[in-house]
């Protein structure tokens, strides 16, 4: 597919780096753009990762970088091109949490999450924040949100990317461990649920700190707390849900680089040095650092099985909370 085609559909961002290393600029992938897929909409947290760190990762490769917003069906959309990709060193992936929480909520999928996929690195993981929308919901905390939804447990909705995402699993639990109720409004995509949000259409919702940093800080959105084990280092003074009163609650995003299955050890071996070498650029240290992520490049090996033990504790999750496809 042609960086033309990219364009026509709105959904590139091209980054021509410079072929500053001549011994890439003489192999065959150097002279292709590396096509990175994002099974996720524009204005997420992942989204704002990626383009952070393309051009970083293109000078690390010496080849331009097209990133390919492919949303839909809680990210299967987006998994579903990688999967089907030459696996040539050629085109990548970022996937999120919810590529391992698919085969838990979705009766079919059209690939073997494990199977199909060359994991390259976990790379590292951003903060979730409960948000409200402060002209529908007076609560300030979670202890005032919880005490609302128990008032009126039929008045309040909230938002997710998408039916069995990563960002419904965390208002799930959070209604779960407190015994509130609450109607969930699905969309697809993180940016159009933030842009909702916002204009009131739903009352709260969990999303990226990344994603929604600059409207808590217009006041556009309320911040109620954040779901990691521990304050957000871009947001310290925003308190945990855990410490407000549900110890044990936490719900966070995490992010890795994967390509198709068979990908050849040679090139598992280049992305993955470019992926350290990006996310090391100064540059992208401190985008990361402003927009709350931990960078913690794993290798493939562990990323293999990080992400094997992350699918079995969220069929765990699903089950509880008996979170199901719409």
């Amino acid at each position: 597919m042609n960086t033309n085609q990219f364009t026509r559909r709105g959904a590139v961002f091209l980054i021509t780096a410079a072929f500053t290393l001549p011994t890439f600029a003489q192999t065959a992938t150097s002279e292709r753009p590396l096509r990175v897929i994002l099974p996720i909409s524009a204005g997420s947290g992942v989204d704002g990762i990626a383009r952070a760190a393309s051009q970083a990762l293109g000078k690390a490769l010496g080849q331009p970088v097209v990133i390919d917003n492919l949303p839909g069906a809680g990210g299967i959309t987006g998994a579903a091109a990688l999967a089907n990709a030459a696996p040539d060193g050629n085109t990548i992936g970022i996937l999120s949490n919810n590529h391992v929480i698919n085969p838990s909520v979705y009766k079919k999928i059209p690939y073997d999450t494990v199977n199909d996929f060359t994991i390259i690195s976990v790379v590292g993981s951003t903060p979730l924040v409960l948000v409200v929308n402060p002209n529908r919901v007076a609560a300030k905390n979670a202890q005032e949100l919880i005490a609302l939804l128990k008032t009126k447990p039929e008045a309040y909705n909230y938002a997710s990317s998408g039916n069995g995402t990563i960002l419904q699993l965390g208002l799930a639990s959070f209604l779960d461990m407190s015994g509130t109720q609450a109607h969930h409004i699905p969309y697809k995509g993180t940016g159009p649920m933030i842009t909702d949000l916002i204009g009131g259409q739903v009352d709260f919702g969990f999303v990226a700190l990344p994603a929604v940093a600059a409207h808590i800080k217009s006041g556009a959105l309320r911040a109620i707390g954040v779901g990691s084990r521990a304050r957000a280092a871009a947001a310290p003074d925003i308190a945990t849900i855990a410490e407000q009163g549900l110890p044990g609650f936490e719900s966070e995003g995490w992010f890795t680089v994967a390509a198709p299955a068979k990908l050849p050890p040679a090139q598992v071996k280049r992305l993955h040095d470019a992926i350290i070498t990006a996310f090391n650029a100064p540059d992208v240290k401190e985008a990361m650092v402003k927009q709350g992520n931990t960078i913690r490049p794993l290798s493939p090996d562990a990323s293999s099985a990080y992400m094997r033990s992350e699918m079995a504790k969220y069929a765990d999750l699903v089950k509880k909370s008996g979170v199901t496809v719409e």
